[in-house]
């Protein structure tokens, strides 16, 4: 396995598996409900089309219109966010954007036309952009090492199980006019994630690099527990940040480090893995899975509850990922599951050329639908949001990861705008072959470019990466180096 080298004197190499104080779990699990709401706002809109389209008399393009300014709005949302955050502070950027999501749900289910939920949708799109954006840095910079890869997956599950419930409430509330409830009800998670907010501390790397290093070093006591090290921890992140001559000012000086040699490697990371995230297939199956089957003839109740099965898959698949990512590894897990992923979306492609209508048509595709959501969910659906925080450097995580979001969301946009418009046009099977395809690449992606990360520390990560061993290729030559020098 490919791991970032140890940076000598480290304090994340220091981190252990102890038990780590309940503050902590509280700061990932109330932001990660931004994760519900992403998951809620952006699935709901799979079981409300079939009856919006009735209501409204949408055409195909109309619904995608529909379905996508959402991620025009998060298209925006996640660079607004990252500026925002950079100034003001992550804790204070959550709230903002949760208080947005209440005003966007009730927005969308107080909607009189087409044009007011599109505008309501496109300030939902706002907030969803900005918690993609803000929370998993946000959880990053709180976690140690030994838990930060499940804390983060985290925000992921919670996405998964938003989605789940998303699915639940479109097949209780179907029916005309039920969409509105199923807009409505996101309000209680944001009121929720609002409140929660409030009592909970600033990211500690924020504040060092704001020169509140006194503030930091209580944020990272009540974060870390007694016996830690907080002086040293600290103090790492403060050498890295004068390593970096903080965060850069202005629009040219960030793009004039953003495409500095040393940072590109980490860029090309993480903005190849949100790519991938969305052209590996994920979101055209839960937008318009419902809408897909119900038109290949399995019915609406029948496609409303292979909804619900996609929900379910998708938590599992979050609960996998989230356990799998410290125990195996993110480029390891990305490595075993892709191939899966990839050769269950072809299979349900070839489906669709068989008997329409047949039991062992339906049974094929319905079983590789779920495979496939399990496989990806569970391995890039767990570390699209985990990567980009993680190998990006202090000085500019904010506008390089808003930057990354910002790719999340532009190909899920032309996911949504094209996929049934491509189905249509090309016919279902050459679509997800096509999908299938986009996992065989990522493969390839992932095995020359993808370093593991796990256990490491940010500040180790970033020590790497300013050595040039961000590369597999460079890691395995650096510890053949490493080995003969340990052998003479």
């Amino acid at each position: 396995m490919n791991e970032l080298l140890p940076a000598d004197g480290a304090v994340g190499r220091r981190a252990t598996r102890a038990r780590q104080p309940g503050l902590l779990y509280a700061v990932a699990g109330i932001s990660a409900l931004g994760g519900l709401l992403f998951g809620y706002d952006t699935g709901i809109i799979s079981s409300a089309l079939l009856d919006l389209a009735r209501d409204l008399d949408l055409s195909t393009r109309a619904q995608e219109i529909v379905v996508s300014a959402i991620l025009v709005g998060a298209m925006a949302g996640a660079p607004i966010s990252g500026v925002l955050s950079a100034r003001h502070g992550r804790r204070r950027v959550i709230i903002a954007v949760a208080l947005v999501f209440a005003a966007g749900a009730l927005a969308s289910a107080l909607a009189t036309s087409a044009v007011t939920l599109g505008l309501a949708r496109l300030l939902l799109g706002l907030a969803v952009g900005g918690a993609s954006n803000t929370v998993p840095v946000y959880i990053a910079e709180t976690a140690p090492p030994a838990v930060r890869g499940r804390l983060m997956v985290l925000f992921q599950l919670m996405v998964a199980i938003g989605q789940l419930v998303s699915y639940l409430c479109g097949y209780a509330l179907a029916g005309p006019g039920g969409w509105r409830w199923m807009f409505g009800l996101a309000v209680l998670p944001a009121v929720a994630l609002a409140a929660g907010m409030l009592p909970l501390p600033e990211s500690p790397r924020w504040l060092v690099e704001r020169g509140s290093r006194g503030t930091a070093e209580a944020v990272l006591a009540r974060l870390r527990g007694p016996g830690h090290d907080v002086g040293a921890e600290t103090a790492e992140i403060a050498g890295l940040c004068r390593a970096g001559k903080a965060a850069p000012r202005g629009l040219r000086a960030t793009v004039r480090a953003l495409g500095s040699s040393w940072v590109r490697p980490a860029l090309l990371i993480a903005l190849g893995i949100a790519a991938f995230s969305q052209l590996t297939g994920i979101n055209a199956m839960v937008y318009y899975a419902p809408t897909l089957l119900s038109d290949a003839g399995f019915g609406d109740s029948v496609a409303l509850l292979t909804g619900v099965g996609i929900g379910l898959m998708l938590v599992l698949a979050g609960v996998t990922g989230a356990i799998a990512v410290d125990r195996i590894g993110r480029r390891r897990l990305l490595l075993w599951l892709l191939p899966g992923s990839g050769i269950a979306m072809a299979v349900m492609g070839l489906a669709f050329l068989a008997d329409s209508g047949s039991a062992v048509q339906r049974v094929t595709v319905v079983a590789a639908l779920f495979a496939y959501i399990f496989l990806n969910g569970a391995s890039m659906q767990a570390v699209v949001w985990l990567i980009a925080p993680e190998v990006l450097p202090l000085a500019v995580r904010g506008p390089a990861t808003s930057a990354a979001t910002a790719t999340v969301w532009g190909f899920d946009l032309l996911i949504a705008v094209t996929a049934l418009t491509s189905a249509q046009t090309f016919g279902l099977t050459a679509t997800l072959l096509a999908y299938a395809v986009m996992n065989g690449l990522c493969w390839v992606f992932v095995l020359r470019r993808v370093p593991e990360t796990r256990g490491r520390s940010l500040e180790d990560i970033e020590q790497q990466l300013r050595a040039g061993v961000m590369r597999p290729r460079a890691e395995e030559a650096a510890r053949g180096r490493a080995s003969e020098t340990a052998g003479r």
